[in-house]
């Protein structure tokens, strides 16, 4: 398996890995350092232009081949004056300066040996009625895309939806809407990444929305993480939705996804290093006991459509993990 995380989540704590942080200056180079203490971390994904300031491609390469990481892909960050909008902007010099930001990300993907590059737009989108042109918006969106993906045909691109924050309302803030926009462009190097976070956020089954993606063939990445619904809370893995979290990576290994295991989630409070390999422990967990259960014998309960039947997958989740912990015991 390849697991990734985000940069910015090893920003916190410092006391504890920079013991003479006050007297420097940390770098992009020095987080990264720190994740390659990560059990079984294998990827790192950085953003752009955030990542890249300060810092060489060159430097960033030299710490990857000495932690020996690799990197999983770039995010687009727009920020400054982008507040009105990224890809639908009105004001079209910055809208241009979007698009040519984009297509830099992808270039400085594909030259660190990255597999995606992931798009969210923060700020495409609105807060009012009548503040809008809709269609107008979207097509601009659709406009912006086939550049980019024309561009890099060889190269995969990945939408992450949201279904709004910092906006009230996201232009493209749900999987279907996702699914319609990728139709509309057309390009076969386009798919979509899938927040869980963002998912429950929109109110949607996280597994549902992976089986729509998966059914058009557009799955390109997961940002794992966990949350209470109505905000981007960014909590350990299962934490909250275990059992939906159990359900998502079922899908996942129906539809022979095998792409990074990302993980976007914000420790705050907690120690950056153990929280990821929490993370990727509570992920080996609930694959492994997939497997155990057996993979046709979930799919039979699912045909079946019985609520008690699908129940005893939790009971036997427990019961797995209380029989591991008496024998430890004895």
């Amino acid at each position: 398996m390849k697991f990734s995380t985000r940069l910015n989540s090893f920003k916190t704590k410092k006391e504890i890995f920079f013991k003479d942080y006050d007297s420097k200056s940390l770098t992009v180079v020095d987080y990264i350092s720190r994740m390659a203490t990560v059990k079984g971390l294998t990827h790192v994904e950085l953003n752009y232009p955030e990542h890249f300031v300060g810092v060489t491609v060159e430097e960033i390469q030299n710490v990857l081949a000495k932690t020996n990481l690799k990197i999983s892909g770039v995010a687009l960050r727009f920020v400054d004056s982008y507040a009105y909008g990224e890809f639908a902007n009105p004001d079209e010099s910055i809208r241009e300066q979007a698009i040519a930001t984009t297509m830099e990300a992808v270039k400085l993907c594909n030259d660190l040996g990255g597999e995606v590059t992931t798009i969210w737009l923060a700020n495409d989108g609105f807060d009012y009625p009548f503040q809008l042109d809709y269609e107008k918006a979207f097509n601009k969106v659709v406009d912006a895309l086939k550049r980019i993906t024309q561009r890099f045909p060889d190269s995969k691109i990945s939408f992450e939806y949201k279904p709004y924050q910092p906006r009230a309302f996201s232009l493209i803030g749900d999987i279907s809407t996702t699914l319609l926009l990728i139709e509309e462009v057309g390009a076969p190097n386009l798919g979509v990444t899938l927040d869980f976070c963002h998912m429950l956020m929109r109110k949607e089954n996280p597994a549902y929305s992976l089986a729509l993606a998966a059914r058009k063939n557009r799955v390109m990445g997961f940002h794992l993480n966990d949350g209470y619904k109505d905000n981007d809370d960014g909590l350990m893995l299962g934490s909250v939705h275990l059992m939906q979290t159990l359900e998502f990576i079922y899908y996942a290994k129906k539809y022979n996804y095998d792409g990074l295991i990302y993980f976007d989630t914000f420790p705050i409070r907690e120690d950056p290093v153990k929280e990821c390999e929490q993370n990727i422990e509570m992920y080996k967990v609930l694959d492994a006991f997939l497997e155990k259960y057996g993979l046709e014998r979930i799919e039979k309960i699912i045909q079946n459509e019985n609520a008690l039947e699908a129940q005893q997958l939790l009971l036997s989740l427990i019961k797995d993990k209380m029989d591991l912990l008496a024998t430890s015991i004895i």
